[in-house]
């Protein structure tokens, strides 16, 4: 393994983890709600469901961001190098796991560990390993 040391960016990197810090400590502060994007995205699809607006609010600034961020500074190129039915049965795995796991990595990674969580350390541990799993085996034993 070796570092791309140009393109390596640990400030912007510690920058937006703090940021993130700070937007679900500040969401859980004002609203007593972890910030798990997947529990907030599907209570967001049920609109009758409680805090709905602010949920929705919350996900809309995940969207926004990049576009402030591009008015100041330019956006990482985005390179994906997997064909679109790869990429749909990615997305529909991560969503049953998220639903199967009771989370998903912002609700059990960022915010379940921080406050110490036992299932969310557990859940955090499966899906690194899968993770793991997922990019050895494609990677070293298919060869994609």
């Amino acid at each position: 393994m070796s570092i791309d040391w140009v393109n390596f960016t640990p400030w912007s990197s510690l920058g937006g983890g703090a940021l993130i810090g700070l937007a679900v400590s500040l969401f859980v502060l004002a609203n007593g709600r972890i910030a798990g994007i997947s529990g907030l995205l599907g209570s967001v699809m049920q609109f009758d469901s409680e805090g709905c607006s602010e949920k929705a609010l919350f996900l809309l600034g995940l969207l926004i961001a990049p576009l402030c961020w591009g008015m100041f500074a330019a956006l990482p190129e985005i390179e994906i190098e997997t064909e679109w039915p790869a990429l749909i049965i990615a997305g529909l795995l991560v969503g049953a796991g998220t639903r199967y796991g009771s989370g998903c990595t912002s609700g059990h990674g960022v915010c379940g560990i921080s406050r110490l969580s036992p299932r969310s350390i557990v859940a955090t541990v499966c899906f690194m390993t899968a993770g793991f799993a997922t990019v050895y085996a494609t990677r070293h034993v298919l060869g994609i």
